[in-house]
């Protein structure tokens, strides 16, 4: 396992993406309720939270609730909408003191009342914060994204503010509910799966992709180090030929 003190500062990636995976069968092993899982992957949540913004991270995107996710066993969503608003109301004051900005992208205009409330409480809250902006991806989807990424530009198209021949992929980007913020330079998914699970389609095209083992209730900052300091040793050619870079 990597220590902090064997990663490059010079080398952080400013965005990080997390798939927090794994919560219902850790639960099985121990042999409660996939809400226990849940409910004990706080701990995970608020360790990679504060490791990630000590080492400098700028943007901290959590996937914590997909759009498929609605069609689980509706016990188990109310009690993770009854979680999340715990969670939330009782995390504001450690981003505050962390001065850590809070946002959420996704369909948030369908979370219940409750949700939707302390969302914005907690974003109004934190929306000072300078050291790291936590991102919270709510009832989201990368395809979700682009489909209404590609209505509101076609919206604009067709009232003749953009033209068809000017678009181009900084466009894209511009509608996109990640506007503004830098794509992930590294995504880490926990549990093993080797999928992105319809996460950041777009935004993922030329993302290090990290893949552990461990389930996410198990998560700390040591497994950040961990995928950063694989992610530093990986040479990020976008394309081109690793003499080019060189001679670049």
């Amino acid at each position: 396992m990597a220590a902090r003190s064997e990663l490059d500062t010079q080398n952080i990636p400013a965005h990080v993406a997390v798939i927090m995976d794994g919560n219902g069968r850790w639960a099985k092993q121990k042999g409660g309720l996939r809400i226990f899982g849940h409910q004990s992957a706080i701990t995970a949540v608020r360790d990679t939270v504060e490791g990630a913004a000590e080492l400098g991270v700028q943007f901290l995107t959590m996937y914590a609730f997909s759009t498929e996710n609605w069609a689980r066993p509706k016990h188990e969503v109310m009690a993770l909408m009854q979680l999340l608003v715990h969670t939330i109301r009782h995390e504001t004051p450690t981003l505050l003191k962390n001065s850590i900005r809070l946002q959420a992208i996704g369909q948030t205009e369908i979370l219940p009342e409750s949700c939707q409330r302390e969302l914005r409480e907690a974003i109004e809250l934190t929306k000072d914060g300078a050291r790291m902006t936590l991102v919270l991806a709510l009832s989201y989807s990368g395809r979700w994204d682009l489909t209404q990424a590609a209505q509101r530009l076609a919206v604009d198209v067709a009232a003749g503010t953009v033209r068809p021949q000017d678009i181009s992929e900084q466009t894209i980007a511009g509608y996109l509910v990640t506007a503004g913020m830098p794509d992930p330079e590294l995504l880490v998914r926990t549990s093993g799966e080797q999928r992105i699970s319809n996460f950041l389609l777009w935004q993922l095209a030329y993302t290090e992709l990290y893949i552990t083992d461990v389930l996410w209730p198990d998560f700390r900052r040591e497994h950040l180090y961990d995928a950063i300091h694989a992610y530093q040793r990986r040479e990020r050619r976008f394309g081109k030929t690793s003499e080019q870079l060189t001679v670049s």
